[in-house]
């Protein structure tokens, strides 16, 4: 029994699908079953639309989730645990600010609420649950180990204010559990064998463990893997955020994000993503930056399989053939539609008159390098069967706008290129570069929005 339990406060990213890889593949791999599990813990930030969203996506991906539940369908389990470790004194209600709980933690000195009676906690959680509280004034503390090395062991927050209308509970609730008090109940209510997290989850192993034997409930198994990150972008969701709420980016699904939706506008397929992630592997190494390219790379060779071909000009110059004849036009060009396997098919391509050619495959000033369409060096049309040589280059404000060309029949060796014919349709092409210009943005020196590649 495993669990994928993202947080409906954004949308899922590559990082996320690694995770789904094997929360979803492991249970499939051994005849067991997996949860999609959403913890709604903070409804400040959570929203309907990214439960769909998410859903939607996880789907997407190939993935299926045997039961959907919701930490808030737990909320009253959740609120009775509290109450027990209250009473038996293992919890109290704190009054200081999240300044000197920080603090606190550093120096290890406890908070002057810890040794509070037991009836005066379970007075003020009441208090808390009733609305009397400010959401900063109180906060429902475990009474864990303030000598631990371990920072997650100095007194957690288990509950805390937030006067907001939840998605689903709406405003039954003011009292909200913390993912690190309800993550590890619930694990252990559904009975999960395997609690799979990353690396950056590890040192919370200690009070995961904690929470279950101070309840006296089941432990299910905890492991850690590493996380993907990936260069030229982030995986943290708070910085996706910013970028979503900033209007730095179009929306979640912008293809220049990492979320799966991102990804999705931008041509990947769901294959090459699962082969992408499935090709890292799962270790407890801490894993480099990824290479960018390598997803593209894996992708590259999955459309060299599936996507049929087709010539595309970006930014075209005219050419029109002065000695053209209908003859020329009226054999019909085929093209295959997958040149490593011909036997997939052809293409019809009508060659008329007026073509027009990618500007990088022209200059006028060539180098020695340069093998493609000069004033000098003819080249040929790919697929179609005739030559063609410059003879008057056409301009407007310095630039060339037009060539005019003739038909030539030598045995001349010459670089064959792509070319389109006046009819074609035209089309919108977008071409996305990297988000960010470093490799890794999170290591940039001051504001790391300055890093966004404009």
């Amino acid at each position: 029994m495993t669990r994928f339990p993202p947080e409906p406060n954004g949308w899922i990213h590559i990082g996320h699908a690694k995770a789904m890889f094997l929360d979803f593949g492991l249970s499939e791999m051994k005849g067991g079953k997996c949860y999609m599990r959403f913890d709604d813990t903070n409804p400040a930030k959570e929203k309907d639309e990214f439960i769909e969203g998410i859903k939607k996506d996880v789907h997407w991906m190939g993935f299926d989730w045997w039961k959907i539940t919701h930490t808030s369908d737990y909320f009253d389990t959740l609120y009775q645990f509290a109450i027990r470790l209250i009473k038996e004194g293992l919890a109290y209600v704190c009054h200081q600010t999240k300044q000197e709980i920080s603090e606190g933690r550093e120096k290890h000195t406890p908070s002057p609420w810890r040794d509070r009676p037991v009836e005066e906690s379970l007075r003020e959680f009441e208090l808390m649950k009733c609305g009397y509280y400010a959401p900063s004034e109180a906060t429902l503390r475990l009474k864990m180990d303030i000598t631990s090395p371990n920072p997650n062991m100095y007194d957690q927050v288990a509950y805390r204010i937030i006067y907001n209308t939840h998605p689903r509970t709406h405003d039954q609730w003011c009292i909200y559990p913390t993912y690190d008090y309800s993550h590890c109940v619930i694990d252990s209510i559904k009975h999960i064998t395997h609690s799979l997290c990353t690396l950056e989850f590890e040192n919370r192993r200690e009070s995961y463990y904690w929470v279950l034997d101070a309840l006296k409930i089941y432990k299910p198994v905890v492991w850690e893997f590493s996380r993907l990150n990936l260069t030229h972008t982030v995986m943290s969701k708070r910085r996706l955020q910013a970028l979503v709420f900033g209007h730095l980016v179009d929306g979640w699904d912008d293809p220049r994000m990492p979320t799966v939706a991102g990804l999705r506008r931008r041509g990947f397929t769901a294959s090459a993503i699962r082969n992408f992630v499935k090709g890292l592997g799962f270790t407890r190494n801490v894993t480099t930056m990824i290479p960018y390219h390598r997803l593209e790379f894996i992708q590259s060779q999955e459309l060299d399989e599936t996507a049929s071909r087709a010539f595309c000009v970006l930014d075209p110059i005219k050419i029109t053939i002065s000695n053209f004849s209908e003859a020329d036009g009226a054999d019909i060009t085929t093209a295959f539609l997958f040149p490593k396997a011909q036997d997939k098919g052809i293409r019809k391509m009508n060659l008329t008159k007026v073509i027009y050619i990618d500007r990088d495959d022209f200059r006028e000033i060539p180098d020695t390098k340069f093998q493609r369409l000069t004033k000098t060096n003819p080249v040929g049309l790919k697929y179609a069967n005739i030559k063609i040589k410059v003879t008057q280059v056409i301009k407007k404000d310095d630039v060339v706008v037009e060539l005019v060309c003739e038909k030539i029949n030598d045995d001349t060796p010459v670089k064959f290129i792509h070319w389109v014919s006046e009819d074609s349709p035209v089309v919108e092409v977008r071409l996305y570069e990297h988000l960010f210009k470093s490799e890794d943005p999170m290591s940039v020196e001051g504001d790391w929005r300055d890093d966004l590649n404009e």
